[in-house]
């Protein structure tokens, strides 16, 4: 088929590799225009922009499907348009568009976690499981119906690390539905079963409450990161905390006897108040409502990422704010 693709970030860029090396044409590519990155807000192109130059592929560039970027795909004729987190809503002009429609590939199983964050917000409702789906788009939020569905376990890693798996392994179940669909065997399935909705993280979000639970603690962590990126109060002043994890304390690392940091590892984590961060051997934790977290880097208001030893070192036991934020 003569295909369009349309997507932005780099979780796009491998199913973009496949359908390259699929017997399918890809004709151009739909992208996001530019934007600012940086402190500097230096404005660079699209991931998915940046390889389709490479491989010699026109470039569209519109954060709105409207007016004359719909013009411009419709005189491409094309048979089918494959997406993968491109960023805008197609409606019926553009559907119309493409002879067999529009195809997705979401990284859930619809009917769950339906927009932006699939993965983040399965990770921080402690799932175990999720997948992908590649389905056809109609006017709907993630609705269209089902033409292939893989199930993969779903780790105790963080959101971009879970997003950038499930990219590589989305890319062939997308060229194989696409396969289907030109051979005239793809089998649309509606979308069954109960249906949840993963809006996009907000910062707010992204803040840890220490009077929840250790495995609660870390699923949200792990759920914001790399964006919003994981965050709480010392002192009324914001810092960021990365490699958050459940600590467990069954066989803990031990220091020297002579490292005056080194902390006594007999000492049960649930006596941590929630809050206060310390040392355990060669890890630094912090209390929770019910046991403890393990940090390995944090970067204070201001100031650059350190690991968490190093900011132990310098500040010693430590307690963060656990009231709301003002």
């Amino acid at each position: 088929m003569r295909l369009i693709f349309a997507g932005t970030p780099h979780v796009a860029v491998p199913s973009l590799e496949a359908l390259l090396a699929s017997e399918h044409e890809v004709v151009a590519v739909l992208t996001r225009p530019d934007a600012p990155v940086g402190r500097k807000r230096v404005l660079t192109p699209s991931p998915v922009k940046v390889r389709a130059q490479a491989a010699g592929i026109p470039v569209l560039e519109a954060d709105r499907l409207r007016g004359d970027i719909l013009t411009e795909i419709e005189s491409l004729a094309p048979d089918a348009v494959a997406v993968v987190a491109y960023g805008a809503i197609a409606g019926p002009r553009a559907l119309a568009a493409a002879a067999h429609g529009w195809f997705n590939l979401h990284f859930s199983l619809l009917p769950a976690w339906r927009g932006a964050a699939p993965v983040q917000r399965a990770i921080m409702a402690r799932q175990t499981g999720s997948g992908v789906t590649v389905f056809r788009i109609d006017t709907g939020m993630d609705t269209g119906d089902v033409v292939a569905q893989a199930a993969f376990e779903l780790p105790e890693a963080d959101a971009g690390a879970v997003l950038d798996d499930y990219a590589e392994r989305g890319a062939p179940l997308l060229v194989a539905a696409l396969d289907a669909v030109a051979a005239g065997t793809a089998d649309y399935r509606p979308q069954a079963g109960e249906s949840s909705h993963a809006d996009k993280i907000t910062p707010d979000e992204a803040r840890l409450d220490f009077r929840a639970s250790a495995p609660e603690v870390s699923a949200r962590a792990r759920g914001v990161t790399p964006q919003p990126g994981a965050w709480a109060l010392i002192d009324g002043k914001r810092t960021k905390l990365f490699g958050v994890q459940v600590y467990r304390s069954g066989s803990p690392d031990h220091l020297s006897p002579t490292d005056p940091q080194a902390a006594s590892p007999t000492v049960p984590q649930a006596d941590l108040p929630p809050g206060r961060l310390t040392r355990r051997g060669d890890a630094v934790i912090i209390g929770t409502g019910d046991g403890a977290v393990s940090v390995t880097g944090i970067q204070p208001f201001g100031k650059p990422r350190m690991s968490a030893l190093d900011f132990h070192r310098g500040h010693g036991d430590i307690d963060f704010d656990l009231e709301e934020t003002p």
